[in-house]
């Protein structure tokens, strides 16, 4: 087995239990590492020592935290059991990386208005419902035309953390904005459609079950990349959502405006509405259903 044919396996496994492209990136990369680490031996030749080993080294000498540890612990324990199909027996003997006991940063009120009136346009808007709708970043990216039910006033988040699908609120005061905001993007999406593209990626291969749904408005991404980019399986260009970087940079960037000295992200938003809400006599169970907890 070539390490071609590795990668391969790896991505195929990854893509049959639909994992997030981020996690088969991930599992990737820590399964490139761990054979790179043991001189590119191939992992049919390696067992638990070897394991134990290379986490090991990841918690005394690279300093990683407990979680990137686990991580790496999860990808190649996916390697061995999903994969190769050579379950392991219990893995002795690792120097495990200690995991801080640390309380989450949440934003006061006044905050959260300081750090959004130093953002504008769509920024503004996926920080706005990153805190009004309890959002994690990748949710708000991935949301799509028909996940927005105005009449109801919810969203629904599809394949959220741990794959869970779940409804959370659609604040009343952002439905204007976001009723502007899908008109700009419809318009964006017409003008792609002329020029013979206008599609986007779809989730677990409905790409091959449904070849036209791409190009409906209902599957667009609330918040499309301003580019076009080459999709090598679909062989065409495609609209994809928004980069990370995008909101993460603008975000920290309005906190240091705000004159804010909370070291938070987009995520302190998402605690902050959580915090928020049970300040204001929400019971703790309703919280948790709109976090997807």
């Amino acid at each position: 087995m070539t390490q071609q044919k590795l990668v391969d396996q790896v991505r195929n496994a990854i893509r049959v239990k639909h994992y997030s492209p981020r996690t088969e990136e991930a599992y990737w990369n820590w399964i490139k590492r761990f054979i790179i680490f043991h001189n590119k031996r191939h992992p049919n030749d390696m067992a638990e020592s070897e394991i134990s080993s290379f986490l090991s080294d990841l918690a005394v000498n690279k300093r990683v935290s407990a979680s990137t540890q686990n991580q790496a612990l999860s990808a190649i324990l996916f390697l061995y059991n999903e994969v190769l199909k050579k379950p392991l027996d219990w893995i002795d003997n690792i120097s495990r990386a200690k995991r801080p006991s640390r309380l989450p940063v949440v934003f006061t009120r006044q905050e959260v208005q300081s750090i959004l009136r130093n953002l504008e346009g769509t920024k503004w808007l996926m920080a706005s419902l990153l805190y009004g709708a309890g959002l994690r970043l990748t949710e708000c990216l991935r949301l799509r035309v028909k996940d927005l039910d105005f009449s109801y006033g919810q969203m629904i988040v599809r394949d959220g953390k741990g794959s869970k699908d779940r409804i959370t609120v659609m604040p009343d005061s952002l439905k204007e904005h976001l009723t502007k905001h899908l008109e700009k993007v419809k318009e964006l999406h017409q003008r792609d459609l002329r020029e013979g593209c206008g599609r986007t990626t779809l989730p677990f291969a409905l790409d091959r079950k449904y070849p036209n749904a791409g190009r409906e408005w209902g599957w667009q991404y609330v918040f499309p990349s301003a580019k076009r980019c080459w999709h090598s399986e679909l062989k065409q260009e495609v609209k994809h959502h928004l980069n990370e970087d995008v909101l993460q940079r603008s975000v920290k960037s309005a906190i240091l405006r705000a004159g804010i000295s909370k070291p938070g992200s987009c995520h302190t938003f998402r605690h902050s509405f959580a915090t928020h809400l049970l300040e204001a006599g929400y019971d703790i169970r309703t919280v948790q259903e709109l976090l997807g907890h």
